[in-house]
């Protein structure tokens, strides 16, 4: 049970933004625009890898499994190979600049500060952008703190799956900001 009565029996995040209205559309915004907009080199799936990542990171039931839901989805993979990725990116079957951006997105899930020249550099040798950079930044930003208001006020989460994996072509078609997705 959450920590506060949210009126509402809706699982993670979604009951939060039923709870307070007014900070959906903000929150929502921000969603879409970091992994929906079209006017990014990342994918789809790559962005809402970086997410996922990050949610796993920071032990986010909820949030890791609706955004890994979601890239595999646009990534065409299942549940058990993002599980994989999340678990060591490193051997997984990605390409240098994603590999990279991971390790700048996991830095930044420790703190900001935790990011080094180095790892900049690495990105850019594997074909990253400044603009990709900055997005991963942004996302493992966002993301450690949508993992936290979930988390911060105890919401539920559905322990089966499956509920994700089932929901991912529904919320890939409507987005972050339907009102379906309340």
């Amino acid at each position: 049970m959450a920590h506060i009565e949210l009126n509402n029996d809706l699982p993670g995040i979604r009951g939060l933004m039923a709870y307070r209205p007014e900070t959906e559309k903000p929150l929502n915004f921000l969603a879409e625009t970091l992994l929906r907009d079209d006017n990014n080199t990342l994918s789809r799936g790559e962005r809402e890898l970086i997410a996922t990542y990050v949610s796993y990171l920071n032990d986010c039931f909820f949030c890791q499994n609706v955004h890994g839901a979601m890239a595999g989805h646009y990534l065409g993979c299942n549940i058990d190979q993002i599980d994989r990725i999340k678990k060591d990116f490193k051997t997984a079957e990605l390409d240098g600049k994603m590999k990279a951006l991971l390790s700048i997105a996991a830095s930044v899930q420790k703190g900001g500060k935790n990011v080094t020249a180095e790892q900049i550099e690495e990105a850019r040798k594997n074909g990253a952008t400044d603009v990709e950079i900055h997005d991963t930044v942004l996302i493992a930003a966002a993301f450690c703190m949508f993992n936290r208001y979930v988390d911060g006020l105890a919401t539920w989460a559905p322990a089966d799956r499956e509920f994700y994996t089932n929901r991912a072509p529904q919320r890939a078609e409507e987005g972050y900001q339907s009102s379906v997705y309340k």
